[in-house]
């Protein structure tokens, strides 16, 4: 029997950041497929190739070289055949700024990098569990920042 797998990415530029993220996920008992990229450019090229697996949710840093956050935000949000990923921004920001600009471009989550490797555990597993399927109904300002 062929085990069902989430699809998830991770886009940052931060190597140490990466490593953490890739490690918290071996951690959780949720079957999933981890793609790293370094920058937007890396994961908008790979999106754009039409793969026969598609992220189910990205989370994407918002400060990188090249393609930046929310310009990514913005190309994956303007191409309809990607608009059934989920986008979770994931950054060391927490300023009303970056956050508003990022809910207004259509990400689905905002979460602040944690600083301890439990924390960023125990973050990354909630996220996975969340039903997409009912969480855009209800998407408010107030329930956008992961907390």
């Amino acid at each position: 029997m062929k085990e069902h797998k989430l699809h998830i990415a991770l886009v940052d530029d931060d190597e140490d950041d990466r490593s953490f993220f890739e490690e918290a996920i071996e951690e959780i008992n949720i079957a999933t497929q981890l793609f790293l990229f370094e920058n937007g450019q890396e994961i908008l090229k790979f999106l754009n190739l039409n793969q026969p697996i598609l992220p189910k949710l990205i989370f994407l840093d918002l400060n990188m070289p090249i393609i930046n956050g929310l310009q990514c935000l913005k190309e994956i949000r303007s191409n309809n055949h990607l608009d059934i990923i989920k986008v979770a921004i994931y950054s060391t920001s927490s300023s009303s700024t970056d956050i508003e600009s990022a809910f207004a471009e259509g990400a689905n989550l905002y979460v602040t990098k944690p600083d301890s490797f439990k924390k960023l555990t125990e973050i990354i597993h909630n996220i996975l569990r969340i039903d997409w399927s009912r969480s855009d109904k209800e998407l408010t300002r107030d329930n956008f920042i992961y907390s």
